[in-house]
């Protein structure tokens, strides 16, 4: 990639909250964010604090798709690629307004700083909660489905929003086809330094357009399958080693794709991605009985989160699971299920799926 900035530079026209701010000014406002900043102001902080000191690398925190959560590193160049790959597949120009609403402990939030440091744009930061604060119009910015959900009456505000941190679902899709704003699925993960491939999910001039609409790979991207069907990612401009997904596709062209589901059973709920072994985990020094924890379709969250425990029904479970001192918020059950006896296969392993089904009564 010729003529690609390097990380050590911040573009001209980066401005933060409406002020210009080079690298060393920067730093001083990195610095009073930690000291002083709101909770996510810190993480902003933090992360620009890293960003600018002279190591070219730095440790980002998975969000477990791929296993269990953990901190890995990445070279901030393959930041850079990634924010310029981005600039050309979404055209960004120089001198766009951006909104910045995700939290910054996560690659997502990191990326909308470092396309905004390197693209030169003008980025606005608000807190990153479910309901983002859309005070102004913004050409560009990146939220996951349940903040555009709760966005819908101000969302053409946005010009361009890119969708990620959890598939996104039938019904969000027909509440955006009315809106000026284009609107694009991402489909990408912490070990590829963000998206590498996006959707176009709404503004289609026909009904065969939006039929034939699939994720098309950003620039220097290339795309296979393993013999289990799941993707497999060569992107050495963002990645050190050839990625295997555990994400089932179906390959349309040789950049075009279609995601089919997971071949694991990771729950993604709200855009938070839950490990049913990990929670379990936790969870098991206060049930007695077998039980599991799944994830089942819902509106809002995309999945929700629930617990389905064997024998008879414990009135006092819910309120033990809310003493669980390291269970995060987004790990408690939302509802919890009691069948007599789970189905089991003939050496005694539960049968999760259809467990499920026997104990919701479907």
């Amino acid at each position: 990639m010729e003529n690609t900035p390097s990380f050590d530079k911040v573009h001209l026209r980066f401005k933060l909250n409406g002020t210009y701010f080079d690298r060393e000014d920067l730093k001083e406002v990195a610095y009073s964010f930690v000291k002083e900043g709101e909770p996510y102001e810190q993480s902003i902080g933090d992360f620009l604090m890293d960003w600018l000191n002279n190591k070219d690398h730095l440790y980002v925190r998975t969000s477990g798709s791929t296993g269990t959560p953990k901190h890995i590193r990445i070279q901030k160049q393959f930041m850079v690629n990634s924010a310029i790959a981005s600039g050309d597949f979404f055209n960004i120009s120089v001198g766009d307004s951006a909104l910045h609403c995700l939290p910054a402990e996560y690659i997502a939030g990191k990326m909308m700083l470092v396309r905004a440091m390197i693209l030169g744009l003008e980025i606005d930061l608000v807190a990153p909660t479910l309901h983002p604060l859309i005070e102004k119009e913004y050409d560009f910015s990146a939220m996951i489905p349940l903040q555009v959900y709760n966005s819908l009456d101000k969302l053409n505000n946005i010009k361009q929003l890119i969708v990620g941190g959890a598939a996104v679902k039938k019904e969000l899709i027909e509440s955006v086809q009315n809106k000026d704003t284009l609107v694009y699925e991402t489909y990408g993960m912490t070990e590829t330094v963000t998206h590498i491939a996006a959707k176009q999910i709404n503004n289609f001039r026909s009904a065969e357009a939006m039929e034939n609409a699939h994720f098309k790979v950003l620039p220097n991207v290339k795309v296979t399958l393993d013999k289990r069907n799941c993707l497999v990612i060569d992107a050495p401009y963002i990645a050190e080693e050839t990625i295997v997904t555990n994400d089932i596709v179906a390959l349309i062209s040789a950049d075009e794709f279609d995601w089919k589901g997971r071949y694991d059973n990771i729950i993604n709920s709200g855009g938070v991605k839950l490990i049913p072994e990990q929670i379990e985990k936790k969870l098991a020094p206060i049930v007695q009985q077998r039980f599991f924890v799944y994830g089942i379709e819902d509106a809002e969250l995309g999945e929700k989160l629930i617990m389905v425990v064997e024998g008879k029904e414990d009135s006092k479970l819910e309120t033990e699971i809310k003493k669980v001192g390291d269970l995060e918020k987004f790990e408690h059950p939302k509802s919890i299920y009691f069948l007599d006896k789970f189905l089991e296969t003939k050496n005694g392993k539960v049968i999760r799926e259809p467990s499920v089904h026997k104990a919701l009564g479907a």
